[in-house]
């Protein structure tokens, strides 16, 4: 919000902890003198205060605050005095700030657009930059459209895509069955894109959770709105496979924990496809037991992370690396695809656009190098969320144009999208519009190719405020097909592209094409056998693919975590100390610096294992 801010003319100061810190204990005169001092030296004229944990600590903060400005009639008494405050949390902090404070406070609940976010701020038409007017046209337009369908309702009627119609195909919906069966038969028969979502139950009973979890699998199946199955299976499942759990903490997701399980998910689940996360640990073991029990759709594996760095493992990243290689290798004899789970983990932790575009290419070649012949390319959109819609097309053609060139007679790709995870406003029907969004949005990366996307994952509309039950998973489906069906109707009769700056994405993918392919260029000449788990450590240890909101292991990859990133005209971009853009060269010599050093650490630690 701050760079959007910037980017129409004002000045923005972000407050440092000392500030933070005095906002938590006002009453205290040294904290009220701290915080007096900032609002005056700064000549701060609006103020915006964000708390997303607990709702009522996030209020008990804010009023502490707003009571004092009130006291002293600090609030819009003359032209020196606060105008405007902003308050951001939790949907239910939110309500409270708006019961109390309504009269002075406006709200950011979550899920706002640029446009929305220009319209709360009351940022003057004049002073927003040609660029955000044009990107906000192109996304009102996105919202509006989908709006429109929401509103009709026509959706909910939507039926089933007859997967099996025209003649059917051999083995559907048995263990004969699989994703490139499905994936030609639909293509075939010019089929709508193949649905994936992700389903799973938690509840503190685990066998309550397993149990229930088989009758959402029955439901989904019967309804015959999904195809492909996807386990949303706890943190334990992942990194405690089979062993006894006893009092460990478990995340949310379903708590499966042992192979028969597995298998009455697969035979409660017909005729669906079926996947699930990989573990954390004995990955070629688990990959072998999801071949016998669900007759796993795809392999998919995330190379760096699901490791110590993400907290999510007990691997560490060298041992991760190695681990996922010779996991993709076993994949590779069973002749089933492979999804690098790994471009949009880059992101989470703050990697620029270009970075994204590197990672999912070393990603994809190492697939290639490691006998994989189809790979599930997933791109999350609206990562990070304040994303411009104009520049997740150009960041994702891009992508596309680069893995493509690596298709040949045995390596082929199919193109996988989703939205972003903290893309989705808590509010209900606000999120089904988003939903129908950036299904439109999804539809304007190959605009030309009727086959494209391939496989759509569907996240479903209530992330932003609760578990996706079937109900919620199949009204997803149902907004997602319909949306799609009724936006390539329009595009028929209206240029889309060609309305809403056509030249600018292209213009904005080829920038991001020269980088990528000039930074691997260099990490192919400079690091010996990149491809390798050695290789694509010394790439991120070095700091290639920068990651400057990586919390854990900062010692080790000091190097990853030192080049910052922000948001600048709705793109991702590197930038140096002083918070300017940083030209390839500058970047280039900065990571190749640290190649030497890396490569004498790695062997010191590991010796010629490395």
């Amino acid at each position: 919000m701050a760079e959007i801010i910037k980017d129409c003319g004002y000045t923005v100061v972000l407050a440092d902890t000392e500030i933070n810190l005095a906002i938590e204990n006002l009453s205290s005169k040294k904290n009220l003198s701290v915080f007096l001092r900032w609002l005056k030296n700064n000549r701060i004229t609006d103020i915006g205060f964000s708390y997303r944990l607990d709702p009522n600590d996030g209020f008990r903060l804010f009023s502490n605050m707003m009571f004092f400005l009130i006291k002293n009639r600090m609030l819009r008494t003359n032209t020196k005095s606060i105008q405007n405050i902003y308050y951001a949390g939790l949907a239910e902090g939110c309500r409270r700030v708006e019961q109390e404070f309504g009269k002075y406070v406006k709200v950011f609940i979550g899920g706002e657009s640029i446009s929305d976010t220009l319209n709360i701020l009351s940022i003057d038409s004049s002073s927003i930059p040609s660029q955000m007017r044009e990107s906000c046209r192109y996304d009102s337009f996105l919202f509006d459209f989908s709006r429109d369908i929401i509103k009709k309702a026509e959706y909910t009627s939507f039926k089933p895509v007859e997967r099996n119609g025209w003649g059917g195909y051999d083995g559907y919906g048995t263990k004969k069955d699989t994703l490139l069966k499905r994936l030609e038969h639909s293509q075939k028969n010019n089929l709508p894109p193949i649905i994936r979502a992700h389903a799973g139950p938690y509840l503190h009973e685990r066998e309550k959770a397993v149990k229930l979890f088989y009758e959402w699998c029955e439901e989904l199946g019967k309804a015959g709105m999904l195809d492909i199955l996807s386990i949303g299976s706890s943190q334990l499942t992942q990194s405690h496979f089979g062993q006894d759990w006893h009092d460990l903490p478990n995340g949310g997701g379903v708590p499966v924990n042992s192979s028969q399980e597995y298998s009455k998910i697969w035979e409660s689940s017909r005729p669906m496809l079926v996947r699930t996360y990989a573990g954390t640990k004995d990955l070629l073991k688990l990959a072998m037991m999801y071949e016998d029990t669900i007759n796993i759709a795809w392999h998919a594996l995330s190379l760096w992370w699901f490791s110590r760095i993400d907290g999510r493992g007990e691997n560490g990243v060298y041992e991760n690396l190695k681990e996922h290689i010779q996991t993709i290798q076993y994949a590779a004899l069973t002749n089933k695809p492979f999804e690098p789970n790994v471009p949009h983990h880059f992101a989470f932790r703050g990697a620029d656009d270009v970075t994204y575009i590197v990672s999912a290419y070393l990603a994809v070649m190492t697939a290639k190098k490691n006998g994989i012949k189809h790979l599930i390319l997933q791109n999350m959109l609206n990562t990070p969320k304040y994303t411009w819609n104009i520049a997740d097309l150009a960041k994702s053609r891009a992508m596309l144009e680069l893995v493509s060139t690596l298709e040949d007679n045995d390596f082929k790709v199919t193109l996988q999208t989703r939205a972003g995870l903290d893309y989705f406003s808590p509010d209900p029907e606000k999120a089904k519009i988003q939903l129908g969004a950036v299904t439109a949005l999804m539809d304007d990366i190959r605009p030309q190719d009727p086959h494209s996307p391939g496989i759509i994952h569907v996240v479903s509309y209530s992330e932003g405020y609760g578990l996706a039950d079937p109900k919620v998973i199949n009204e997803s489906i149902k907004i997602t097909l319909h949306t799609l069906e009724e936006y390539r109707r329009l595009k028929k009769n209206v240029s889309v592209m060609k309305e809403f700056g056509l030249s600018e994405i292209d213009k904005r993918k080829d920038s991001l094409l020269h980088s990528a392919k000039k930074i691997i260029s260099v990490m192919q000449e400079k690091i010996p056998d990149l491809y390798s788990a050695g290789g694509l450590y010394t790439a991120f240890a070095s700091g290639f693919l920068p990651v400057p909101y990586l919390y854990l292991q900062k010692e080790e990859f000091e190097y990853a975590r030192a080049v910052k990133t922000k948001i600048i005209n709705g793109s991702v971009v590197k930038t140096d100390e002083y918070g300017n853009t940083m030209t390839d060269e500058q970047f280039l010599d900065y990571a190749k610096s640290n190649i030497s050093k890396i490569q004498i650490q790695s062997l010191m630690r590991w010796g010629d294992n490395f």
